[in-house]
């Protein structure tokens, strides 16, 4: 029985937004991928329900109904509320906190699998979509393309598995700061889907495709935390990286490399120049050893 399951992070190739629709949400389009590094969710016996933080980041973690992995258990316990013995989970945090690579919905996503597997109760995704946008897509961790408020999810182009190095600068941008900068700025883009090709056969080809799509919240994003801005800036100059982007609401970036020694090697000077960052070498795509 696996009683361990990762949290991936998670990785917008590109972000389209489009201005607030009737029901109060941004509609979107993204290509998303995931890492094959991230958070773990745990879970244990237990004579109560416990639940415990570890991990370089747990310290700036909530540990009451904030936390989408109390959130995540307790939608699944509110359900089925008599087929529970008592157990212990534990988050093993991995990854910044508010970081634009999913960190949360991934954790809530990492509980309900572990749930659904582990104790073997139904988990949909509906279920998921009350936990928030992106939880319906960390729960499939596979490379996906995800429409609508996010609960719209359909096939991703199939490409190599791609190196890519993860930068944040530990510098807070919050999501919702963000959104309501893009929507001060007039919401000037559209969640249109790009026509991508079913097959993409290599990283210079991912590249080229990903130059003509956008991150819609990049540049509100730089404008309010200028050290994102200086990552993009230092990340574009080396030349390990064949295409750069923010993640998400930031303040992650991600640079895509041809291959690992080159991501291993450009995440080596990034973290020599600036060891007050958070740098991380990885492959993108899944779903990974879950």
């Amino acid at each position: 029985m696996r009683l361990k399951a990762l949290a991936p992070a998670k990785v917008n190739l590109f972000l389209h937004v489009g201005p607030t629709g009737s029901d109060g949400y941004h509609p979107l389009c993204s290509w998303m991928v995931f890492a094959d590094i991230g958070d773990e969710v745990s879970l244990g016996e237990a004579e109560d329900f416990e639940f415990e933080v570890d991990g370089p980041f747990a310290d700036q973690v909530p540990l009451d109904e904030d936390n989408l992995v109390l959130r995540a258990r307790d939608a699944v316990l509110n359900l089925t509320p008599d087929l529970f013995e008592p157990f212990r989970l534990l988050l093993t945090k991995k990854l910044p906190v508010a970081s634009g690579i999913g960190g949360g919905s991934s954790d809530a996503a990492a509980t309900l699998r572990l749930m659904r597997d582990v104790l073997e109760l139904p988990v949909t995704p509906l279920l998921a979509l009350t936990l928030g946008s992106d939880v319906p897509a960390c729960l499939e961790a596979a490379p996906l393309i995800a429409e609508g408020r996010g609960e719209v999810l359909l096939p991703a182009p199939a490409t190599p598995v791609l190196n890519a190095v993860l930068v944040n600068p530990l510098a807070p941008s919050p999501t919702g700061a963000v959104y309501a900068a893009y929507d001060a700025d007039g919401a000037p883009g559209e969640a249109d889907c790009p026509d991508l090709p079913p097959v993409i056969s290599s990283p210079e080809e991912v590249a080229a495709i990903l130059s003509i799509c956008r991150n819609d919240l990049e540049a509100p994003a730089v404008r309010l935390q200028p050290a994102i801005g200086e990552v993009l800036d230092l990340l574009r100059e080396q030349p390990e990286a064949l295409f750069v982007r923010m993640s998400g609401s930031g303040a992650t970036c991600f640079a895509l490399c041809g291959g690992a020694t080159e991501a291993e090697s450009l995440a080596e000077r990034i973290r020599f120049w600036r060891p007050d960052w958070w740098v991380a070498p990885c492959r993108l795509g899944g779903p990974w050893d879950l």
